[in-house]
């Protein structure tokens, strides 16, 4: 508990498990600092560098801002993450997460946000092949939106002034709100 790690370089499995209130400032975490932080709650990271398969996963109250992010599995199970102008590179991101808020995030990722629940994102730009696939109650607003086959299977998705790419997006949707968008 009560955890502080600043300037610190992780290069090893496992660091931080089932810890409560921990905060990582200007810190860097190799692709070798596999599954970092599993099963831990009121987490803020701070301008840090996250490298590594599986970074985060069932944890909760978390915080990442200025942060740059290349991890595989990253965020799955997830409850209340606030990210903030923040870069992240994966293949599935945030799965079956909820009550997310980011804000001004830049993501490269092949599967994001699938299953993702209560969650707001705004000023972001997001190049996936499949995003928001089987999520609800989700508002994506001022968002750049790349995606093959964004929001498949969704329910009560919003995108309001966003641009929108892709081959086949939105089928199978229920209650879509398209609000001024561009595709």
């Amino acid at each position: 508990n009560n955890i502080i790690a600043e300037g610190c370089y992780f290069n090893l499995r496992y660091p931080f498990w089932h810890v409560n209130e921990l905060e990582i400032l200007d810190s860097e975490m190799t692709s070798l600092c596999r599954a970092a932080l599993w099963y831990s709650h009121q987490i803020t990271i701070s301008n840090s560098n996250m490298r590594g398969i599986k970074a985060l996963r069932e944890c909760s109250d978390v915080k990442l801002l200025g942060c740059e992010i290349d991890s595989p599995e990253f965020g799955w199970f997830g409850h209340d993450f606030h990210m903030d102008n923040c870069s992240a590179q994966s293949e599935y991101f945030m799965l079956r997460s909820e009550n997310l808020d980011f804000h001004e995030v830049k993501l490269s990722a092949k599967y994001a946000f699938q299953y993702i629940k209560n969650s707001i994102f705004e000023n972001c730009e997001f190049d996936t092949k499949d995003a928001f696939w089987h999520a609800q109650n989700v508002t994506v607003k001022k968002c750049v939106v790349k995606g093959e086959y964004l929001g498949w299977h969704s329910e009560n998705l919003t995108l309001e002034n966003c641009i929108i790419i892709g081959t086949q997006p939105l089928c199978y949707c229920k209650n879509l709100k398209l609000v001024n968008c561009e595709m």
